[in-house]
């Protein structure tokens, strides 16, 4: 019998491969019941708070809707309607808060302040995003990757094809090799990840039967099941865009990247935002800085028949449900 009661969720690190397959699976069973129209109760009663120093979509709306869904209240608590890390620090930010709520939700910079947050705080913490880890997106990719794809997911190759040092690539070997699949990050040298969290991934790996490569040979896109990319510069690093854009230009995800995995079923996979055209105020300053239209993806590809990304999305929401309902639902 698995219980995550009380768990905080900070890192697909502190769980098993049961209990990342047992919340997977009650994702599904969450996602159902929405689908059938059946009104929730089981975070009846129950407050939670959203504490966000990043701005967001997906996340908040899909910790908001979850909330609605099961029936709890709900504070949102952006970098401005707080007085957390400027009048009143971390730790007593989470003492209070503990206080008021049954769960807190941290969306920042820092992966530190959410750890002091689960540190000092008497109730579940859930990380909707740090500098190192995005743990609720990477719930919501295995979902999409077993949905969309003909093969379990220890069967399944993925390849991470960008920037490999970022928060998305860092969960995504975690989550991966967690679960015995096939991963790989196809990403310039300079734009490896951390080698202590590879090394750390490669004994997990070793533990589930996964798989881990780390390559800037193209090559490894052959017989993928899924292609995943992320933003060239994440929120805070707009000044390196230059830098990024000569690094990562090479690693676009286009047509002629898809058709290297010589799998016609091969999905694309997003996190979103993403930068395919122009109709962004962002993606207009880099086409005027830089003379470039699409960033990390193409269009092309972005709307073809090969992208997740809008499916990956909902399930945010499936997934989150799942972590606040395993954690503190009844």
């Amino acid at each position: 019998m698995i219980s995550l009661k009380g768990r905080d969720f900070l890192t697909l690190k502190d769980f098993s491969q049961q209990e990342i397959s047992f919340l997977l699976k009650l994702s599904e069973d969450l996602k159902r019941k929405k689908y059938m129209g059946v009104k929730g109760d089981l975070l009846d009663n129950k407050n939670v708070v959203l504490l966000f120093e990043k701005t967001s979509t997906r996340t908040r709306a899909a910790f908001e809707v979850v909330c609605f869904d099961e029936g709890a209240n709900v504070t949102f608590l952006g970098a401005n309607d707080s007085q957390f890390g400027k009048k009143e620090s971390v730790e007593d930010t989470a003492k209070v808060l503990s206080r008021f709520y049954d769960g807190i939700e941290f969306r920042g910079f820092s992966h530190q302040t959410v750890e002091d947050l689960a540190k000092y705080s008497s109730v579940p913490v859930w990380n909707g995003l740090t500098d190192k880890y995005h743990p609720t997106q990477i719930l919501a990719d295995l979902l999409t990757i077993r949905e969309c794809t003909s093969k379990p997911l220890n069967e399944s190759k993925l390849v991470y094809v960008g920037d490999g040092r970022n928060n998305m690539a860092n969960s995504m070997m975690i989550g991966t090799m967690k679960m015995g699949m096939e991963f790989a990050i196809l990403s310039p040298k300079e734009l490896f990840p951390d080698e202590n969290l590879v090394n750390d991934c490669q004994e997990i790996a070793k533990e589930n039967g996964g798989k881990l490569t780390i390559t800037d040979d193209f090559s490894i896109l052959k017989s993928a099941d899924a292609i995943y990319t992320d933003v060239w510069f994440s929120m805070g690093e707009e000044d390196r865009q230059k830098e990024r854009i000569a690094l990562l230009k090479d690693y676009q995800v286009n047509m002629d990247l898809i058709k290297k995995c010589e799998n016609d079923n091969v999905i694309f996979l997003h996190c979103l935002p993403a930068f395919h055209d122009t109709n962004t105020k962002i993606g207009k300053q880099v086409y005027q800085d830089h003379n470039i239209s699409e960033m990390e993806v193409t269009d092309e590809v972005f709307n073809s028949k090969h992208s997740k990304v809008f499916d990956q999305a909902e399930n945010r929401m499936h997934t989150i449900k799942a972590v606040m309902v395993a954690t503190i639902g009844r």
